[in-house]
């Protein structure tokens, strides 16, 4: 058993036993990769402020988000075809959050359906919503999250239509992947990967087939969402889903200030400052850029959560102390889950927790409620360097 001590490990492992098209689908993003880069580049320009000669001990990562108890202020991020990184991918990630004691949040484009998830955990967990053009099947896709108990609709806001993602067209990216003599070469080398996947629950895309007449290329996330995601989303049609859904409201995918704003009129429980891990919108600023603006314009009206960049415990750390109220983490958690199963999930947020728990002590805190911009050291043009067009 290799020695885990950080995030880097379990991708080093992640790389080697999956197949490159979901190993390249998880680590890339859109054009030029130069928002994939900042997101987590743009962490490293804060630095810690080390206080000493402070008790330590009695120390708490524990907090709540949208009125949840967690184990620390981390959620798993809902990350599509997470069951074609490791056979049955998103049952062991929601049993490894379930068990740590933080939220976990299925992806409408997961290969394990809701309704498998449900079936396989005991918490209640957190469902991501694609917005769709055939508005019969979000209204069931939504009476199937409540049916199956979840506790918050997840509505991602910045994909109405896909960023172009060189790697995967490149790829062929799809579920199962197709055969073809690039794939079954690939496929060769990752027999332990193939074993597993051939004993999976599913091997589709589980919220979606049986479920959608006329989808002509059901195995494809790019040919989906050409067809179906729904171009037209607006913020009137955002509010139907709200109250629809009747419940939690996260809305996930805001990076203006302006959009924060109208997230805030709509009643969002919480907003997730994301640019979808660098995968749309190429030359967007990183989520932790964005941060103190989006701050700034809704202050503490609503709960705002950070998705994007984070690879470690102190990245957490730079987040809540900027302001944030959670975080959300997605490729930390693929690596391990692609990795290890659900036991590289688990060690993925045991590096994590380790890592927040470790730094905050060394910042002189004891409690992630006491987190604030007085523990860290932020470059003078960090928030004032950009200026829109106006």
């Amino acid at each position: 058993m290799p020695v885990i001590t950080e995030i880097a490990d379990l991708k080093r492992i992640y790389e080697r036993r999956v197949p490159r098209m979901f190993y390249d689908y998880c680590e890339s993003g859109s054009w030029t990769e130069q928002t994939f880069r900042d997101n987590s580049s743009d962490f490293d320009d804060i630095r810690l402020r080390q206080r000493v000669a402070v008790d330590m001990s009695g120390r708490s990562t524990k907090g709540q988000m949208i009125g949840q108890d967690v184990a620390m202020p981390v959620a798993l991020a809902p990350v599509g075809l997470t069951g074609m990184q490791h056979a049955d991918g998103e049952i062991k990630a929601a049993r490894a959050a379930e068990a740590f004691g933080v939220p976990f949040t299925l992806s409408t484009m997961s290969i394990n359906s809701i309704e498998d998830v449900a079936e396989a955990t005991t918490a209640p967990f957190w469902f991501q919503l694609y917005t769709m053009r055939d508005a019969d099947y979000v209204s069931r896709l939504i009476q199937r999250a409540k049916d199956a108990k979840c506790s918050a609709l997840v509505i991602t806001l910045d994909l109405q239509i896909l960023g172009q993602r060189h790697k995967d067209l490149k790829n062929g990216l799809s579920a199962p992947p197709k055969l073809t003599p690039k794939t079954i070469a690939n496929l060769a080398t990752k027999w332990a990967w193939g074993i597993e996947m051939l004993r999976a629950k599913r091997r589709e895309f589980g919220n979606i087939v049986g479920h959608v007449k006329g989808i002509s290329d059901a195995s494809s996330l790019g040919s989906w969402t050409a067809e179906q995601f729904d171009p037209s989303l607006d913020w009137s049609k955002v509010a139907k889903l709200k109250e629809e859904w009747g419940g939690k409201v996260i809305l996930k995918g805001i990076l203006d200030a302006e959009d924060a704003k109208m997230a805030l009129k709509v009643g969002a429980d919480a907003i997730v400052v994301s640019n979808h891990g660098g995968r749309q919108l190429d030359g967007a600023l990183s989520s932790i850029r964005a941060l103190p603006s989006i701050l700034d314009a809704v202050g503490d009206q609503v709960e705002v959560h950070l998705d994007s960049g984070i690879r470690s415990g102190q990245d957490v750390l730079k987040a809540l102390a900027m302001g944030a109220t959670g975080t959300f983490i997605g490729r930390a958690f693929v690596y391990g889950l692609g990795a290890m199963g659900q036991q590289g999930v688990t060690r993925a947020l045991e590096v994590i927790h380790r890592e927040l728990d470790l730094t905050m002590a060394l910042c002189g805190e004891t409690n992630v409620a006491n987190l604030g911009r007085h523990n860290l050291l932020i470059p003078q043009d960090f928030e004032g360097r950009w200026q829109d067009g106006h």
